[in-house]
């Protein structure tokens, strides 16, 4: 039997056994697999970049999320992303799905699985998407989802720089669990949910996740989740689409061993001048009974030169409680010359306002003490999405 080569390709990524393939590609059942899969959409990006860590050694970079010495003073396959997603249509009764492949080297630092192999392949998020018609209807995601507080986002073409803020490396990234989002009205969206745990590890328990947790507590035990956001309506001028969003994640943090809450405000901003949007985010991290505990606050800035050229930049403080104290500033120039490709150059400065903690060598494969307050980074990015 000979079979077509959208079905070969289905088989290859295991959407459809060899069965069903069959049956679909029979005459006497031609449009099985092609009215099943008719609503779902194929999407994704390939980011890579380059990048020169200056002067400081690929020992103790500055520990925000999905950098690290791996990348420093190279070119970098940062990772790809494959979409699968049928988004919920207007029915009072929908129905959808949405998946993210991860391929590359930050499907490791995402931390979705629990082998301590490397495998450069993660599940970002699988959910399935439902809508139940109480109110003005309540969309529902169960599953593997994103968190529902930050300023930036996992997906980096979504960013306005290349590197993640502190405030993002403190925050939650994906939880197992059951989401709701109810539209209030045209300004006032609500989200609540419960999940697994705070971190990322897909179907990780909190009462077998180590820390003080021994086994014996209630097979219950969940993390707990909130949001509300605002939006500026159209009539309030130049500040209209704005938004100001707030919320909180409290559970078994898998990383620290203990349970912990996270709490995030953050805003964006339009302005007079049409071209200029600003942003605001502060971020705290409470370790409960542990060490661990940090906050941060970041400002954001974007300027639209012209179509197709942009300028972002960022500027943090971090406090680690007892530990370090940092400021970080960024800016990013973004130029968009080819059709579906994002190009930035970037360049940033972290510094350690009371003590040392960048620099340095690796001898013998152990890192040396740090060297230096400041590092640095210039940097290149190139995305295509598709």
């Amino acid at each position: 039997m000979k079979f077509n080569k959208w079905t070969l390709g289905l088989v290859a990524v295991g959407l459809v056994t060899w069965t069903s393939a069959a049956r679909a590609d029979d005459a006497s059942a031609p449009a099985t697999v092609l009215t099943a899969l008719s609503s779902t959409t194929l999407s994704g990006y390939v980011d890579t970049s380059a990048q020169w860590n200056l002067g400081t050694g690929n020992a103790n970079n500055p520990p925000y999320s999905f950098g690290g010495g791996d990348k420093a003073d190279g070119f970098n396959l940062n990772v790809v992303q494959l979409s699968l997603d049928k988004p919920l249509d207007e029915s009072e009764w929908a129905a959808g799905y949405h998946v993210d492949l991860w391929l590359g080297p930050d499907a490791n630092a995402l931390g979705t699985v629990s082998s301590a192999t490397t495998s450069d392949f993660a599940i970002r998020q699988a959910y399935v998407a439902l809508r139940t018609p109480i109110g003005n209807g309540i969309d529902w995601k169960i599953g593997v989802f994103d968190t529902i507080i930050g300023y930036e986002s996992l997906s980096s073409p979504n960013n306005p720089n290349y590197t993640r803020s502190y405030g993002f490396s403190i925050e939650p990234t994906t939880h197992t669990g059951l989401l709701g989002t109810y539209k209030v009205s045209d300004m006032v969206n609500v989200s609540a949910g419960i999940a697994n745990t705070v971190g990322p590890m897909i179907n990780n328990r909190a009462f077998n996740g180590g820390g003080p947790f021994d086994g014996t507590e209630a097979e219950s035990y969940k993390s707990y989740m909130g949001s509300v956001s605002l939006t500026a309506p159209t009539s309030w001028g130049w500040i209209g689409g704005s938004t100001l969003s707030a919320g909180a994640v409290n559970g078994f943090n898998v990383a620290a061993g203990a349970n912990s809450a996270n709490y995030y405000v953050g805003a964006t901003m339009n302005t007079p001048i049409n071209a200029l949007k600003v942003g605001a985010a502060y971020d705290l991290l409470d370790v409960h009974h542990a060490n661990g505990d940090a906050w941060d606050m970041a400002g954001y800035a974007s300027y639209q030169l012209t179509e197709k050229l942009s300028v972002n930049a960022r500027g943090e403080y971090l406090d680690q409680v007892n530990v370090a104290h940092v400021i970080e500033g960024t800016a990013t120039l973004q130029y968009d010359l080819w059709k579906n490709v994002i190009s930035r150059v970037e360049f940033r400065w972290d510094h350690g306002s009371n003590g040392r903690f960048f620099g340095g060598q690796f001898v013998d494969g152990v890192a040396s003490a740090p060297t230096r307050r400041n590092a640095y980074l210039l940097a290149a990015q190139v995305i295509y999405k598709f």
